[in-house]
């Protein structure tokens, strides 16, 4: 894996960690700074695993190739979002709320399951497109620039 790669890997995990822990807790209801805290360090090493393991440049590369979008255009930068979002925020939200809801359950709560997965599905799925979008050509150039122009990932 490419420099550039591990630092947006590590940056994208780290802000949709912290933001969709943020979300996370805040549509809860019962916001306490611990339960973030929790959520968000467990979000952490979900996100770092999933970016090790999912080859997302090559997967969002392959898929722009096959659709034929023109590299940079707003219909490419909306596609690769999606795709990311795709691969990230379902696998991070289920076991965030999976955990939740052990720990609810735990102390009495008789929310289903599934309509706390549905609800958190659909949230951080919206959330996490728009923190996707605006912060990965950020997030783009960190990487560059402290990898190199050698190590272009795009």
């Amino acid at each position: 894996m490419k420099k550039a790669e591990r630092i947006m890997g590590l940056l994208m995990g780290l802000s949709l960690s912290f933001i969709l822990s943020l979300t996370g807790t805040l549509s809860s209801g019962t916001f306490t700074f611990p339960s973030f805290l929790s959520s968000f360090l467990i979000s952490v090493v979900i996100s770092m695993i999933i970016t090790k393991i999912i080859p997302m440049q090559k997967i969002s590369s392959a898929l722009i190739e096959k659709l034929k979008l023109k590299k940079g255009s707003l219909a490419c930068r909306l596609f690769e979002t999606l795709v990311s979002d795709l691969l990230m925020s379902p696998l991070m939200t289920f076991i965030m709320v999976f955990l939740a809801y052990r720990q609810a359950a735990a102390h009495g709560a008789k929310t289903p399951f599934t309509e706390m997965l549905m609800k958190s599905v659909l949230l951080s799925f919206i959330v996490a497109y728009v923190a996707i979008f605006f912060l990965t050509p950020v997030f783009l150039k960190i990487a560059l620039k402290k990898s190199g122009p050698e190590s272009a990932i795009r």
